[in-house]
């Protein structure tokens, strides 16, 4: 197992490698001129000629990816062109957030997909197997943008009962304000993954109640209830695993949306900015704390399917010799 994880780790360098180079030849080629943010017209050509040399740009697309690989790699991913500040700690300060929104909408889409999926299969091709498919079915057809902007004409601009963007109301700083001004993104992030989980677990769970063990607890009397949380539930929950690392990419993806829609103060609204201004240093941070996440979700769903089954551990094993 130790060195199929030191293996991974290897192949997860080599992405995050090759996601900063295309990332940076992409700016690279971009159209523009980096130091257009720094120049002024009242500069002489010799002060013009020492700001483009200071940012590097004299120089080719592999020296100046290699300069700033070396920097990144020690925590350092330049100054912002808007704020001339360091990136890292612009980022760091708004990461808890998005964190926190991320974090919460997928325990929500878990939390829901799971049982419904479950009564789902149980109550096969009945109103309640066809009421959960039809919610389902809305969650990945309606784009989360545009749902946002449904429940803020709802809740906010007709009812009034939650508050349209931000973290906190000025001057409050408690859980139930944060709380409100979280529940209208959490849901709007959460939809699409929770029916994509829901009919995942639908699926699975039927082919689960057909086999034996399932017959033979139904022989026994076991509840309905028991059945499905006690033998049913754990063999669901393998391709929910895998799809969980498969959809850290969409989650980092919706993040920078849904803060968008609701200002909601993390990395990915911070990108959006950095974005409209072509602050190129805020970007190439951005993409690879994108990176970082995608592909450690990744890994750690690999992990954690060899643990819900212990089949694929004693797989590994045997495959490094154990």
């Amino acid at each position: 197992m130790l060195k199929y994880c030191l293996r991974k780790f290897g192949q997860l360098a080599v992405v995050m490698v090759l996601i900063s180079f295309f990332s940076f030849a992409v700016i690279y080629i971009a159209p523009g001129d980096i130091s257009s943010m720094y120049l002024s017209p009242d500069m002489t050509e010799e002060e013009q000629q020492a700001v483009i040399e200071m940012l590097g740009l004299d120089k080719s697309l592999p020296e100046q990816y290699l300069g700033w690989a070396r920097e990144a790699i020690r925590g350092n991913f330049g100054n912002s062109l808007a704020s001339k500040t360091p990136v890292w700690p612009l980022l760091a300060r708004r990461l808890p957030s998005t964190i926190l929104l991320m974090g919460v909408s997928l325990l929500a889409s878990l939390a829901l997909a799971i049982p419904l999926g479950l009564i789902a299969a149980y109550k096969k091709n009945t109103w309640v197997d066809n009421a959960v498919s039809a919610f389902a079915y809305f969650g990945m057809s309606i784009p989360s943008f545009y749902f946002g902007m449904l429940m803020i004409i709802l809740f906010t601009a007709k009812l009034h009962w939650l508050p349209s963007s931000g973290m906190h109301s000025v001057g409050v700083d408690t859980l139930p304000d944060t709380l409100a001004h979280m529940f209208m993104p959490v849901i709007t992030m959460a939809l699409s993954h929770m029916a994509s989980y829901t009919r995942y677990v639908r699926a699975n769970a039927i082919g689960q109640l057909s086999e034996e063990y399932v017959l033979a607890a139904k022989a026994r009397g076991t509840l309905p209830g028991k059945i499905l949380s006690h033998h049913v539930l754990k063999n669901t929950l393998l391709p929910i695993i895998t799809l969980l690392g498969m959809n850290m990419a969409s989650l980092v993806c919706g993040s920078f949306i849904i803060e968008s829609v609701f200002g909601w103060p993390g990395v990915g609204s911070f990108a959006m900015e950095a974005i409209g201004k072509r602050d190129y240093p805020v970007i190439m941070a951005y993409v690879m704390l994108s990176g970082a996440i995608l592909v450690v979700g990744n890994f750690t769903a690999d992990i954690l399917y060899s643990f819900a089954d212990p089949r694929i551990k004693r797989g590994i094993d045997e495959a490094h010799g154990k």
